[in-house]
């Protein structure tokens, strides 16, 4: 443990937290909010709490933000005690008001912080190790959407606007490709001509939204699977971390960001583009795990789009990463000039990859149905 600075102790006062203050190690594993695990002595019962600097250049809006993910949790914490499930203090954060009744506080420096309750006995992964391991982590999300089935999805506030708009995010693209300005038009015909061909894709589930066709739920909108705290025991998710991107949004959105990452046999910016495919036996061990776990939360008409979320999501993120491309690396880190072109491609072969093993995406849905 670090020696303990001021600050820390200044900032831990403002949310009441008891006890002495012992100690804190910094978590070097987040891009966005810098994170410290606090250590505090209460009567000799060694307490664990988990401090974030919020990011305000990403996140502007600490009350629209903070707003979501309380509402979110107590909703989750409420379902829990209503389902008498053991140990409901782990299967979602608790966070601390502040003296003034806010969940976050500004200090001297003008930095934002945020204070929870940190969960024991569990462990994070970043790689997929097996189907058994995606099936757990479906289950985590699908729970996660069951919870809260009956929450009102609209009553969120949008903290990052069109997040998941992917018709937005095309005419973003079009912008890109008619602005040039980084003059790599020329480089990636092949990619615009994919991208423009599919331009009615776009449209399918912001229309059905529109149309009331499809309800607006809680979306998590970063399913990454280490946003997940898996049990030292049983190795089960209990617990859905990272809330920042909590918003309304459509399931299909999470369910497809997931398979997008979580089902792709290559790594995200794969230069080979020939190592890139969906894994069907990844794709249906995470549908059994998901749909096991959101039961009937969903219609049967979110059920039969969740192979195309799982397109659409990929879409949406290649032509981000081609804009980001065209417009000279703006938004997206880069290791090298090439990077975003080189994801851009990941994406758009396992979009190929999933349009010709559609039906058998479909198929493999309707089993757990």
């Amino acid at each position: 443990m670090a020696n303990k600075p001021f600050d820390i102790v200044e900032i831990c006062e403002q949310f009441s937290i008891k006890g002495v203050f012992t100690g804190y190690e910094k978590i070097n594993n987040g891009h966005i909010n810098s994170t410290y695990n606090l250590i505090f002595d209460e009567d000799n019962v060694v307490k664990k709490y988990v401090l974030q600097k919020i990011n305000t250049n990403v996140f502007k809006n600490p009350d629209y933000l903070m707003s979501n993910i309380v509402a979110v949790t107590e909703h989750i914490r409420k379902k829990n005690a209503e389902n008498n499930v053991d140990c409901p203090e782990r299967r979602t954060l608790s966070f601390f008001p502040c003296l003034d009744g806010k969940y976050y506080y500004y200090d001297k420096n003008g930095d934002c912080w945020r204070l929870y309750i940190f969960v024991d006995d569990v462990y994070t992964l970043n790689s997929i190790e097996s189907e058994d391991v995606f099936s757990n982590a479906g289950s985590a999300f699908g729970e996660f959407q069951n919870l809260l089935a009956d929450f009102d999805g609209s009553s969120l506030f949008e903290t990052i606007e069109n997040f998941h708009h992917t018709a937005c995010r095309f005419e973003a693209l079009k912008k890109a490709i008619e602005e040039n300005k980084s003059g790599r038009l020329n480089t990636v015909k092949d990619e615009i001509e994919f991208a423009l061909e599919r331009e009615a894709d776009t449209h399918v589930l912001v229309d059905m939204i529109a149309e009331g066709k499809l309800p607006l739920r809680v979306t998590h909108n970063d399913t990454k699977l280490n946003n997940i705290l898996f049990d030292n025991i049983t190795n089960k998710g209990i617990c859905i971390i990272d809330l920042d991107t909590v918003m309304p949004g459509l399931s299909m959105y999470d369910f497809g960001d997931s398979i997008r990452f979580g089902a792709n046999t290559a790594a995200e910016d794969e230069k080979d583009v020939s190592k890139v495919s969906l894994s069907l036996p990844l794709y249906e061990a995470y549908v059994k795990g998901y749909l096991s776990s959101a039961k009937d939360a969903l219609t049967d008409l979110e059920k039969e789009l969740l192979p195309f979320g799982a397109k659409i999501m990929t879409y949406e993120c290649g032509i981000r990463f081609l804009a980001d491309y065209l417009n000279g690396d703006v938004y997206f880190k880069t290791a090298y000039p090439e990077h975003n072109l080189v994801r851009c491609r990941t994406q758009f072969a396992l979009v190929k990859d999933m349009e010709d093993k559609m039906e058998q995406m479909k198929e493999i849905t309707k089993k757990y149905c």
